[in-house]
């Protein structure tokens, strides 16, 4: 089910008021959709394009929002095309339709001109523009409290929205909508079959009207007469019964709230009283805080003079013994100097000894390095040797020559 924001009509969900209003535009323009071809720019729930399509031979519905589409279920009539576009930039070939209408649109729409040059890129000769929009002055007027409409992107007045539309179309009719009072004599007891309207003649007043309501064209249009609709639901009487019970209950209800208020408040002044009272017993209790700090103050300064002199016995005696002192830390740091001066002397005088040990320690292990590889070498050369007196004596030469008693006798090396 589509939603009713107050921006998109829903039938079923509308006030009496809000719904005459709405449809009484396209009875307006319904007179002149006889036999052609009608576009019907955002059509929202549909039911403006029924009652089109009643005469026309072919009605086409836009809408830019998807949920729009469901106005297809809502009115299944053969002669009607649902579709989703955007107002500005339509899908047709140019001069498309004899009859244009797009009620409580252009107010929603940036570039408000882009809708009315497609609107006349789609006009075949001799065809219509139908428009509406609120009148700015007014609409600002009854919204007061409520605020500006967040929906509206640019609201017209009557001399704005003449020059809107005299800046693309050639001609333009233009028509004030208003609730009027009237007074309706029917017979009583027979269907109603016809009527006689007679409409007291009366200076228009665009600024005050409700809405505008142009007739554009790119030709020359003929005749503007006064359209009334009176619906059956029409009864300003009891409306306005109903509107003033409204009223009523809502001022009740604003009185029970000022009653509360009225209950609130009285509460706050006892409040505000009991906490008179005890701001003035804490300032009472400050104020004698602050004569008892004073008396207390007072007597501090008479005992301080009354002991100043021995503060001051006290103070010198602490000077001299902290200029005893201090010549004390004086001899004392002259001491200590010296003896760090002597002990430098005397690690100096030792360090240069150490030096000279580590010399002579270098100088020993030299030495000590040298006859340690002439020992090394001599034991290299008494082994050579006794390998070689071994094997002289296992030589069967020297054995045979000891024998026969030739060669020297080695057996006793």
């Amino acid at each position: 089910m589509l939603e009713f924001t107050g921006e998109r009509l829903i039938p079923a969900q509308a006030d009496p008021d809000l719904w005459n209003e709405h449809y009484a535009r396209y009875l307006f323009a319904s007179r002149l959709a006889s036999r052609k071809r009608v576009l019907d720019i955002a059509c929202g729930a549909g039911y403006g394009s029924a009652c089109l399509s009643r005469t026309a031979a072919s009605v086409t519905a836009i809408d830019l929002a998807p949920d729009a589409a469901a106005a297809r279920h809502s009115y299944p009539a053969p002669s009607i095309n649902f579709l989703a576009a955007d107002a500005c930039r339509l899908p047709f070939p140019d001069f498309s339709f004899d009859l244009i209408v797009a009620f409580e649109v252009i107010e929603h729409l940036h570039k408000p001109d882009e809708l009315l040059t497609e609107a006349r890129r789609l006009l075949a000769p001799g065809g219509q523009f139908v428009v509406s929009t609120p009148n700015r002055l007014y609409y600002t007027e009854t919204r007061k409290l409520a605020g500006p409409n967040p929906f509206h992107v640019h609201e017209f007045d009557f001399d704005e929205f003449r020059a809107a539309l005299n800046a693309v179309f050639p001609s333009v009719s233009l028509f004030l909508q208003n609730h009027a009072a009237s007074l309706v004599i029917r017979p009583a007891l027979a269907p109603l079959t016809h009527g006689e309207l007679r409409v007291e003649p009366a200076e228009s007043e665009p600024h005050n009207s409700h809405f505008f309501i142009a007739a554009c064209a790119s030709v020359t249009q003929t005749g503007s007469p006064t359209f009334v609709y009176l619906p059956a639901t029409a009864n300003v009487l009891r409306e306005r019964e109903h509107h003033i019970q409204k009223l009523e209950a809502e001022l009740a209800q604003k009185t029970a709230w000022l009653d509360n208020l009225k209950t609130e408040h009285a509460t706050l002044v006892d409040l505000y009283r009991a906490q008179s009272e005890n701001l003035k017993a804490v300032q009472a209790w400050g104020l004698d805080m602050d004569q008892r700090v004073k008396t207390a103050e007072t007597a501090v300064i008479e005992e301080l003079a009354r002991h100043q002199d021995n503060v001051t016995e006290i103070a010198s005696g602490y000077e001299s013994q902290l200029a005893s002192l201090q010549a004390e830390h004086a001899a004392a740091s002259a001491a200590a100097e010296a003896n760090i001066n002597r002990l430098e002397s005397a690690l100096t005088e030792t360090r240069a000894e150490l030096t000279r040990c580590v010399d002579l320690l270098h100088e020993s292990e030299k030495t000590v390095e040298e006859r340690t590889l002439w020992a090394q070498n001599l034991q290299a050369r008494i082994e050579h040797l006794e390998s070689t007196l071994a094997s002289l004596q296992q030589s069967r030469w020297l054995r045979f020559g000891r024998k026969i008693g030739v060669g020297p006798d080695i057996s006793q090396y």
